[in-house]
């Protein structure tokens, strides 16, 4: 691991804790720089701002690795170990969703999904024509569902588990599933 990137983790550690015990507008960068030991000037090096480092947590905990080799069949178990990620970090996360920042994790996750589902409704309709304003209109209805699930989660305290919001959104999918198949699937 390059130094650079060792540093980012260490900012991040302390930007972290530092959240864990202020709300993310009361937190300056010396708050940061003091719990981590480092002074402004490396913070600065490695973040323009509280909302680049931000920006960088969120990218490298929650929306890579969701990302990275995302496809329809395992998008569960990737959402799955993002809700693992957030409910371990969950101050931070819970800090993280009421900032302006927040909403971009919450359009993020919504673009994802719409993507997700218009691929399962191309798959599912095994070559049939499907209008794709009715697709898109499909996945977005849906999409909103699944990440406003996410977001209400975070919001009320992360009370279910990880494991339980992903089965019960997993089995709103496969009905979306039933619901595509009947709908474009000649019989």
């Amino acid at each position: 691991m390059s130094e650079s990137i060792l540093t980012k983790k260490i900012i991040a550690d302390g930007f972290r804790t530092v959240m864990a015990k202020k709300s993310f507008e009361k937190i300056t960068i010396s708050d940061i720089t003091d719990q981590c030991g480092l002074n402004r000037q490396t913070f600065y090096y490695h973040f323009q701002d509280k909302y680049e480092l931000l920006n960088w947590i969120l990218y490298t905990e929650v929306i890579t690795p969701f990302t990275e080799d995302l496809t329809i069949d395992n998008w569960n178990e990737k959402l799955l170990g993002i809700l693992i990620v957030v409910k371990k970090n969950s101050r931070f996360y819970s800090n993280a969703f009421n900032t302006t920042h927040g909403d971009e994790f919450r359009q993020f996750l919504f673009n994802t999904v719409t993507g997700i589902l218009c691929g399962v409704i191309d798959q599912i309709a095994e070559g049939q024509t499907v209008n794709p304003d009715d697709k898109q209109f499909i996945a977005e209805f849906l999409s909103y569902g699944v990440s406003g699930s996410v977001t209400n989660w975070v919001r009320t305290g992360m009370k279910q588990s990880p494991e339980d919001t992903v089965r019960h959104l997993q089995e709103v999918v496969n009905g979306f599933k039933s619901f595509v198949a009947a709908k474009y699937i000649p019989k």
